[in-house]
């Protein structure tokens, strides 16, 4: 069964500095916290990657990522498609002075035209562990309709 890893990287991270937070570096290897999602989900048994990000950060982040995750995909019969999540694809009209986007479920439907599959839903500057990946696929594989991994809190905090 084909299932899709949705990666929502369309965030700005207002709080985070300069530079795009998804695409910061977290060893010496320079691998990024996306680097340690996607190879979990493959592992675990999804087979189409999806990134959602926004048009403005697209050259930087094919060149930090998507190439090499686009090779890495292709050698596991993995597919990688985007979506560009972008403030004013909305029903209805902008309200005045909306400058951010508009978070997780408009960045979930504006990925609609490439999933046609069951799939699951990451942060991109998050990191979620093999077991979440292998819980999720599984149940998704066996005719789930919906669900959400949690984590216990002590277990996730520094």
């Amino acid at each position: 069964m084909k299932t899709t890893l949705l990666i929502m990287a369309a965030g700005i991270g207002s709080r985070f500095g300069t530079g795009i937070k998804q695409l910061e570096p977290v060893d010496d290897e320079g691998h990024i916290i996306m680097d340690y999602s996607i190879h979990d989900a493959l592992e675990a048994g999804f087979n189409h990657v999806v990134f959602i990000i926004r048009k403005d950060i697209e050259q930087e982040f094919k060149e930090v990522i998507g190439e090499r995750i686009k090779a890495i995909c292709a050698a596991h019969d993995v597919t990688v498609d985007y979506a560009f999540q972008d403030i004013n694809d909305i029903p209805g009209t902008l309200p005045e002075g909306r400058t951010k986007p508009w978070g997780t479920g408009q960045a979930v439907l504006v990925a609609k035209k490439v999933i046609k599959t069951p799939f699951i839903v990451i942060n991109a500057d998050d990191y979620y562990g093999k077991e979440g990946f292998k819980a999720v696929h599984e149940y998704l594989v066996n005719g789930g309709k919906s669900c959400m991994a949690g984590f216990v809190l002590k277990n996730t905090l520094s």
